[in-house]
């Protein structure tokens, strides 16, 4: 096994708190968010704080996994700090032995927000992870905010 991070930081325009709510309190929103990429967001266990474990289902556009269940470890919503584990699905057992991932946001003083997303993630016995596919992880991260963030903004009222 080969313990390795990943980690991408974007700016945003939307205000820190609406682009917590729209991406850590509503993931059930998610499939509106980015239909074409999302089905169906099921919460399994829990509240929404620490223990919660939802199932995220992909639609066929996804090609390497249908579906990925997380558990919430850790929410901290005065400092916008989210810790997720992978529980099934994803790309556990397939390339990844265990995987977490952080999620951290602060406001800018001109408005909007930094955002910052970590994948930490130990390979299976014999597997290596290419650049190219590092690349593409790191793609998916920021094309999943930008898509979220479009959503944020064309739908103001939604995040109040």
């Amino acid at each position: 096994m080969v313990a390795t991070s990943v980690s991408v930081e974007l700016d945003s325009p939307v205000e820190v708190k609406k682009l917590w709510k729209a991406i850590v309190k509503d993931a059930e929103l998610f499939p509106k968010q980015v239909p074409g990429l999302c089905s169906a967001v099921t919460r399994l266990q829990g509240d929404g704080g620490v223990g919660t474990v939802i199932q995220i289902d992909f639609t066929p556009v996804n090609k390497d996994f249908s579906y990925v269940k997380e558990r919430t470890e850790e929410i901290d919503e005065e400092n916008f700090y989210y810790r997720y584990s992978y529980v099934e699905g994803g790309q556990l057992g397939i390339l990844w032995a265990s995987a977490q991932f952080k999620l951290k946001m602060s406001p800018k003083a001109e408005g909007g927000s930094v955002v910052k997303f970590t994948c930490e993630y130990d390979t299976l016995p014999g597997i290596s992870i290419d650049q190219a596919k590092v690349k593409e992880m790191e793609g998916a991260s920021v094309g999943l905010l930008k898509a979220v963030e479009a959503f944020v903004i064309a739908n103001p009222s939604l995040y109040v």
